[in-house]
């Protein structure tokens, strides 16, 4: 699916972040201590820790809510309403409301958006935050255990019927109050185990709550590598050496307080495969590949049959010929960043 951005030109975006850094520190003081999203000092690591908090306090079943299509159905005149409680000067409200009505360009036609709040701009994302700081509001009044990041939502009860009570008491409150529209069908009421929550998952183990890799966190990352490492994407050493790498740093860095040095055990095995293959693409010529095989250790006469085989790449890749050719260690020389290596050094 795709969504609708509304990109401010460079006078717009000025002004946008001009109001921002006014405003922001404004609304701080008003935000609620469980939300986490878009704000200064907080990030996505210490949302995942307060659910972990939460779950280890006897809160294991959850109400995972889903609201549809959020930034694209905030309702204007609501939003409206809601700053003008704190901001009283009526020309910045005025500015806010031109903002939310530019609408965007599709194929160089400008479209209107009578709802949302377009993203893009510098302003978005504290305006996605004031709507959805009354709905925490409203949680913290009714002395429910929750977090949020942005229109992420995770409401913690101690039983499955708490859970039920709690969802159908809150829904009326967004659809009515708020006017905005949550997905029945992708809303869940579930164990903590059950959930994928900014792309991590949960499980207990010994009665405290860890944390794992959700498996479309891993899916995402092969789809990434295999991309990098495509027999014919024209990527020079170099420049995949240095994608492979901000890769690996930036997978192992959002995704550290997981457990997972098994998972990056396997991770390492299939990156160092794929890089195999493309090697062995990259040698091409009969000539070639029998120059380098002699060269990594491999004896005249096997080096020359290797060099003609007509098996496919993928599976020369598997080979014990290119295992002890192109080593663990050949890679590690070539400072290739390792899986396994980086999340120790990270979680030391």
């Amino acid at each position: 699916k795709t969504r609708k951005l509304g990109i401010p030109t460079v006078v717009d975006r000025v002004i946008q972040q001009a109001i921002s850094q006014v405003l922001v520190p404004i609304y701080e003081r008003k935000f609620s201590d469980n939300s986490y999203g878009f704000r200064p000092h907080r990030s996505t690591h210490q949302a995942l820790l307060k659910c972990q908090r939460n779950v280890n306090e006897g809160y294991q079943y959850v109400v995972d809510l889903d609201l549809e299509q959020y930034f694209d159905t905030v309702n204007h005149s609501k939003l409206i309403q809601i700053l003008s409680e704190t901001i009283h000067d009526g020309r910045v409200i005025s500015l806010i409301h031109k903002f939310l009505n530019a609408g965007v360009m599709i194929k160089g036609v400008r479209t209107t958006n009578d709802f949302g709040v377009p993203q893009g701009g510098p302003l978005s994302p504290l305006l996605a935050n004031v709507m959805l700081n009354e709905l925490d509001k409203e949680m913290e009044a009714r002395n429910h255990r929750f977090v949020r990041y942005a229109d992420d939502v995770i409401i913690f009860c101690k039983s499955r019927r708490s859970c039920e009570r709690t969802y159908h008491n809150i829904l009326p409150f967004i659809e009515k109050k708020l006017r905005l529209k949550v997905n029945r069908e992708k809303t869940m009421i579930t164990h903590i185990r059950n959930i994928k929550f900014l792309s991590y998952g949960f499980y207990l183990y010994e009665g405290k709550c860890k944390f794992r890799v959700h498996p479309k966190g891993v899916q995402k990352l092969k789809e990434k590598i295999r991309t990098i490492t495509g027999r014919s994407n024209g990527l020079s050493v170099e420049e995949r050496k240095k994608r492979l790498n901000d890769t690996v740093r930036g997978w192992v860095n959002y995704y550290k307080l997981a457990d997972m040095k098994s998972l990056v055990t396997r991770l390492d095995q299939w990156t160092r495969r794929r890089m195999r293959m493309v090697t062995w693409k990259r040698w091409k010529r009969v000539r070639t590949r029998f120059y380098w095989l002699k060269k990594l250790g491999i004896n005249k006469r096997k080096a020359w049959e290797w060099a003609n085989t007509r098996k496919g790449y993928w599976r020369i890749s598997g080979s014990h010929i290119l295992a002890r050719t192109l080593t663990n260690e050949l890679f590690r020389r070539a400072r290739y960043i390792s899986f396994l290596d980086y999340y120790l050094f990270v979680r030391s």
